[in-house]
Parts: structure tokens; sequence; C-alpha cells
């Protein structure tokens, strides 16, 4: 069974950095995409950030509005547990959302929620102006 577990979300004021981390586990596919989405209340969900893996190879995606800004990396996998972090910085208000983890999508549709199989509870991400 697959399951993804956010952490690290909070309250930062604007300028500031936060670390996400999503821990996969159950997910034994060789090559796969996890991604980071977020939501705000009335709003559809989108695409920030996601990390395609083949054999040793990591491809990162982002969304436009978060380039330059956002790190989305992926650690060795330990004991078939992956963690996936969304490194934060130089975060605006528009940023606040929550913010959730979710795993394996079609090749191509790195940053298309509706293309995502596995999801996790979501963290909240407050920036304050």
């Amino acid at each position: 069974q697959v399951q993804l577990v956010e952490s690290g979300g909070g309250s930062v004021q604007a300028g500031g950095s936060l670390r996400l981390s999503c821990a996969v586990s159950g997910y034994t596919n060789d090559r796969n995409c996890i991604g980071w989405f977020r939501q705000v209340p009335g709003k559809e969900r989108e695409g920030v950030a996601a990390i395609y893996t083949r054999a040793r190879i990591y491809l990162p995606y982002y969304a436009d509005s978060v380039k330059g800004r956002f790190t989305i990396s992926q650690a060795k996998a330990e004991n078939t547990v992956i963690t996936v972090s969304l490194q934060m910085s130089s975060l605006k208000p528009e940023d606040t959302a929550m913010y959730y983890c979710a795993a394996e999508c079609p090749f191509g549709s790195w940053l298309d929620p509706s293309k995502y199989n596995f999801w996790g509870q979501g963290t909240q991400v407050t920036v304050s102006s």
C-alpha cells in the first residue's frame, strides 16, 4: 500500500524559507514521478514542482511561479521509503496554501494533479506580509 506523509509546513514571514518533506512508502516503481501541489480554498489544485526519477537520474520540473525560489530534491531510498523535499525560499504571501505531495503519474504529466494516483494529507504553509 502506497502511503505519503508530508511534514514541515508552518508559518513564516514574507521573504522567509520553509522546507517541506514527503515520505513515500510502499512505492517500488523504479521510474517514478513525485510532485508537490498546492491548493487554496475556492481554487483548483495547482502543480508546484515535480521530480522524475529513472535509475539514478533525477529530473526536476517547476511551475513558472516558483522557478528560482523553490527546489525539489529526492534522497536515496532508505528501506523502500523515498523522501522528496521541497525547499521554499523568498516566500510570498501568495504562496500560502495547503501543500500536498503526490506520487505516480504518466510520463510528461509532471505538474497535472489530475494525473497522479497517490496523495498525502497535506501540510499548511502560511506566509504573512
